[in-house]
């Protein structure tokens, strides 16, 4: 069975702490007075009168430079570049930490009153800056807003706050409850729920349980004047628009989640896998198409490109698909029927206990496709995750890894698809670089550029799950197009300061009182 089984062999957090669980220090020493800021500019200072107020209502405010290197460190590798370079990321700010949604509200009413910018900040797992705070000011640590509220058996809904670990809160469901999201992210012991939603997340099951925008029943949120508002409580509605998916993937720049209702399902008894291999990656693609097309959703349909295919599982000539499937034992079957009728028609029969066991794994290891390269100080190595419908994508993986290839500098691009639909389908690129040290940045920003033009000319999204944050946020407006104006909008008339997480999802990080 493969949930239980995740939590015995998926991430483990080992010594991480809570709330200072990212990252250790890339560089040996931080100074309490650093130069120039990597990734911050104009930060914003806080008055004495507004620390006073913060430390009345919060359980603690940290203020110096290697607390709040500390407690912003990401898993970005932009950010990490930056420190290994000798310019810590965001280091100018104040860490304000709280275990209520009182405490929230009030903090928002302080930081409202004095138009200080205020970044949300969690598990801090993610991989694109969208918690660093560009603008300094306050960074709002959740991690102890870390309760399970209640469960509605009936409905299976559980409602749990939006500061607990990925990890905890499922194997609680599980042990309590016999439940589970079926929520999987490779980060989902260093994350936490409220950064699942904010993201708009998917977990490595997603073909079967869907993505996080489609587990989640309603939620709380503080807008920036500190009003708190819930939205969503229904299984469907006409409504008008959905205000509940307004907040879904929202980053922190239109409010702060902090409680979540969430869809459960109860805990499967049943699985299978197969794995086939295929000549091109292009004709994986579409043994996945007719796979869901014909009716099935296996909870696992991935497919690696040759390269990938290698390092993965030392199959190197051949593009692997993994169909795996949980649940009841007559649904699955069905799916994997269909599965094996469409694989056995393109592809050849793979050892599936072999490729399963090999990716239950190593599924959830950090930066596993760079093995096999060398690893010199100036070796950068991410992942580009977007989507796009079935039509375009073997051109979008053939013109997207040529992209990055053509970049001077550049290892090895590859691609793997993580997540499929009826009409399309998610591809995981990686790209790897070794350059010298100090043109990391310069090829890592060329490789990005060169690969979302692409993206951009076949009209994709530019991301699946991992979000935008500060990375992406240059491709924003050409991407979103006539509707990024909307975007725009709506920021305007929720956070009409712009104090909630300035700078992200490609807004502007200029503060209303500065535009005047």
């Amino acid at each position: 069975m493969i949930s239980k089984e995740a939590i015995k062999r998926g991430y483990n957090r080992g010594n991480y702490v809570v709330g200072a669980h990212t990252p250790p220090g890339y560089a040996a020493t931080i100074t309490e007075t650093p130069d120039a800021p990597g990734l911050q500019r104009d930060a914003v200072p806080l008055s004495d009168a507004t620390l006073a107020a913060l430390r009345q209502v919060a359980d603690a405010v940290l203020t110096s430079t290697g607390d709040v290197v500390t407690w912003t460190r990401d898993w970005w590798a932009g950010s990490m570049m930056t420190e290994t370079g000798g310019k810590p990321a965001t280091p100018r700010g104040v860490i304000v930490r709280v275990s209520t949604v009182d405490q929230v509200q009030a903090v928002m009413r302080i930081a409202h009153a004095s138009a200080v910018p205020v970044t949300v900040s969690a598990g801090r797992s993610n991989v694109t800056g969208a918690a660093l705070p560009v603008r300094g000011g306050i960074v709002l640590d959740v991690c102890e807003l870390n309760k399970l509220l209640g469960f509605d058996k009936d409905s299976q809904i559980v409602e749990v706050e939006a500061g607990m670990f990925g990890d905890i809160f499922e194997q609680t469901i599980q042990q309590e409850y016999g439940m589970t999201m079926g929520h999987w992210p490779s980060s989902y012991a260093i994350s936490t729920v409220g950064g699942w939603v904010a993201c708009r997340g998917a977990g490595q099951l997603s073909t079967r349980y869907g993505k996080i925008e489609d587990m989640v029943f309603g939620m709380d949120v503080v807008l920036a004047d500190g009003r708190l508002i819930t939205v969503g409580g229904y299984s469907r509605a006409a409504l008008g628009p959905d205000l509940q998916q307004l907040f879904i993937g929202s980053e922190g720049t239109l409010g702060v989640i902090v409680r979540v209702r969430l869809k459960l399902h109860r805990l499967p008894d049943y699985g299978r896998a197969i794995a086939y291999g295929f000549k091109t990656f292009a004709i994986g693609l579409e043994a996945c198409r007719e796979i869901m097309q014909r009716g099935a959703n296996p909870a696992a349909l991935r497919l690696y490109d040759a390269l990938e295919s290698g390092v993965q599982f030392g199959l190197p000539d051949t593009n692997v698909l993994l169909v795996a499937d949980e649940g009841a034992r007559d649904m699955v079957d069905a799916v994997m029927a269909i599965g094996e009728r469409v694989c056995a028609e393109l592809g050849d029969k793979l050892d599936d206990k072999a490729i399963f066991e090999r990716w239950l794994d190593t599924r959830y290891l950090t930066g596993k496709s760079a093995e096999g390269f060398k690893r010199s100080p100036g070796f950068v190595a991410d992942t580009l995750e977007m989507s796009g419908p079935w039509a375009d994508l073997p051109a979008i993986y053939d013109d997207v890894v040529a992209a990055i290839n053509a970049v001077p500098g550049t290892l090895a691009g590859s691609a793997h698809q993580s997540h499929a639909y009826v009409d399309g389908a998610c591809l995981y690129f990686s790209l790897r670089g070794e350059v010298a040290v100090e043109d990391r940045q310069r090829w890592y920003r060329a490789a990005w550029d060169a690969a979302n033009a692409v993206l951009i000319q076949y009209n994709a999204a530019l991301s699946h799950h991992h979000g935008i944050g500060l990375l992406r946020a240059p491709y924003m407006a050409p991407s979103l197009d006539t509707a990024f104006p909307v975007l725009v909008a709506v920021k305007q008339a929720l956070d009409p300061q712009n104090i909630l997480n300035p700078g992200k999802l490609g807004l502007s990080d200029v503060l209303s009182h500065e535009a005047k």
